[in-house]
């Protein structure tokens, strides 16, 4: 079907016009505070704790309105026996918000959530060089920044927060499994009764007592334990004879 000649001009008279008898709502700024979305674009927030220096906002944003400079510092082994690290020390973050075009490249890009969005938006200057707000000011901002809207509860759980519970799991399976352990040698130590000198010795003791050969009457260790040759024949344990007397030594030869 053909569009009737003149209807998108008749749409448009038809908006001026409901316009035209609505009521003029005029916003008493600066008495009254505009309300502003949530994830208004004001200015610029700065974490400080979780920039690492890694410069990628610096070379990632097209009006290079970034300032940062930094230092690197020793840090001492953690453990004994380790390896001393170098670590990048932030000395100054400033940006430049009469360069700035708000396109929020520097919060994307950067891989440490260590800047957001603020809502604030009153900082206007009467120098242009007083637009260059340094990391006080940055931080300042940063405790205006709303907190993100909440998760779809039927959204997946986010794998950092399923790794961390895991492991918050089995370290505490772990430790229960520890204070049982430590709970049972306690008992056991508490109620192992006490070896009585006077007492009759062990069964088992008694068994290997039994076990072990015993040596004929006047055999000598070295006799009993000698170990016999498989040729000759076991003779039976004879007691010393006296040399008869007249036998001499040719007789004994």
């Amino acid at each position: 079907m053909a569009p009737i000649p003149g209807s998108g001009l008749a749409k448009g008279l038809a908006v001026t016009l409901r316009t035209m008898t609505r009521k003029t709502v005029t916003e008493q700024y600066p008495d009254v505070q505009p309300e502003l979305p949530p994830r208004t674009r004001g200015v610029i927030g700065l974490f400080e704790e979780n920039c690492t220096v890694c410069m990628l906002c610096a070379r990632e944003c097209p009006d290079w309105c970034i300032y940062i400079d930094s230092h690197k510092e020793t840090v001492p082994p953690a453990a004994p026996g380790g390896r001393e690290r170098s670590r990048n020390v932030l000395d100054r973050f400033a940006i430049d918000f009469s360069l700035c075009m708000y396109c929020g490249i520097c919060i994307e890009v950067c891989p440490f959530d260590a800047l957001f969005w603020s809502p604030e938006f009153e900082y206007a200057e009467t120098d242009i060089h007083e637009l260059t707000h340094e990391r006080d000011k940055l931080r300042e901002w940063m405790w205006t920044v709303p907190a993100p809207p909440a998760l779809d509860p039927s959204a997946e759980e986010p794998k950092e927060l399923a790794a961390a519970r895991k492991t918050a799991d089995k370290l505490a399976a772990t430790q229960a499994t520890q204070a049982t352990q430590a709970t049972q040698a306690t008992q056991a130590t508490q109620g192992a009764p006490t070896a009585d000198p006077t007492a009759e010795p062990h069964a088992d003791e008694q068994s290997r007592a039994a076990e072990q050969p015993t040596r004929p009457m006047g055999a000598s260790k070295q006799q009993t334990d000698a170990p016999r040759q498989p040729d000759q024949p076991r003779q039976p344990d004879q007691p010393d004879q006296p040399d008869q007397p007249g036998q001499g030594q040719e007789g004994r030869e």
